[in-house]
């Protein structure tokens, strides 16, 4: 099998399993995504040496727990009051414990762009674990919580969030691969340009237009300003979402790997796949909290 169709089916085969999590249910839509983050999380150990079964322990129980008490507080309270047999409550403010997550994250990402431009090839222990909980776990909690919009559960969000993310990267590389003549960060990634960058800028704000005009239906609240909204969006996926890929290459040009792993042919890792989105969804997130407040 040529590399070509290897690639066409590993990635068709990608696209079908994220669609239909996504649009199935929020049940299958945040297990396959848990599932992710354990293949990403094992991916990003082997890129930094750092212990497996810890981090995968780690993660998972993290991620488990903060889906249960943000998505099923009834039910998980519900449940733990039936092992214990006796009547418990669960305090826990979300919106709080996402206020608090999201500034470890943004506190991270700013990390991850200062070693993106610090020229050392080597990562402390400590960072190595800084990067997992803030580049590589609690993205992965933003992907789902920003599928809720600023109500229930809307599929529709995190698959024109992936639509973007696609349009961006697929028209950065053939307008780069066309006319694309200035280098936009040769040191970490050779192939991107800026003609390619600003390529994939213009036609994902031509997708945010379209997603928004045909796809979504506009909240009534922000129905004048939806247009303008998922422009915007766009614009922060092409931007944080470039920067994101950047930051991955770099962890792998400190790893001496061409992929961070090899589970979807001719594509790579799950990393490889994701590193966009997951540098890009707490920001998404942090402009769906502003966009909220005020309004």
């Amino acid at each position: 099998m040529n590399e070509t169709l290897k690639r066409t089916i590993s990635g068709a085969v990608y696209i079908a399993l994220l669609i239909t999590s996504i649009l199935f249910s929020t049940e299958s839509f945040i297990i396959l995504f848990g599932i992710f983050l354990l293949i990403a999380t094992y991916e990003f150990c082997n890129l930094v040496a750092i212990n497996k079964v810890f981090a995968i322990l780690f993660v998972s129980l993290f991620y488990t727990t903060v889906s249960l008490i943000s998505f099923y507080q009834t039910e998980t309270e519900a449940f733990i009051s039936s092992l214990l047999k006796e009547n418990i409550l669960i305090t826990v403010d979300t919106d709080k414990l996402f206020s608090v997550l999201l500034i470890i994250t943004l506190l991270v990402s700013v990390k991850c762009i200062v070693f993106l431009f610090d020229d050392t090839q080597s990562i402390s222990k400590v960072s190595k674990y800084i990067y997992l909980i803030g580049y590589v776990m609690l993205p992965f909690l933003f992907i789902t919580k920003i599928s809720f919009g600023i109500a229930a559960y809307n599929p529709k969000i995190i698959i024109g969030l992936f639509i973007l993310i696609w349009t961006n990267d697929t028209f950065a590389y053939l307008v780069g691969k066309s006319i694309g003549k200035h280098k936009l960060f040769e040191r970490i990634s050779p192939k991107k340009t800026i003609e390619g960058f600003l390529g994939g800028v213009v036609f994902a704000a031509l997708a945010g237009f379209l997603i928004s005009k045909f796809y979504i239906r506009p909240n009534p609240e922000f129905s004048e300003q939806s247009i303008l909204i998922w422009m915007i969006i766009a614009l922060i996926v092409s931007i944080f979402g470039t920067i994101g890929d950047l930051i991955e290459s770099k962890f792998k040009r400190v790893a001496g790997v061409k992929d961070s792993g090899s589970i979807m042919p001719g594509h790579g890792g799950v990393l490889d796949r994701l590193d966009s989105v997951i540098f890009v969804a707490p920001v998404i997130y942090l402009f769906y909290q502003i966009l909220y407040y005020v309004s």
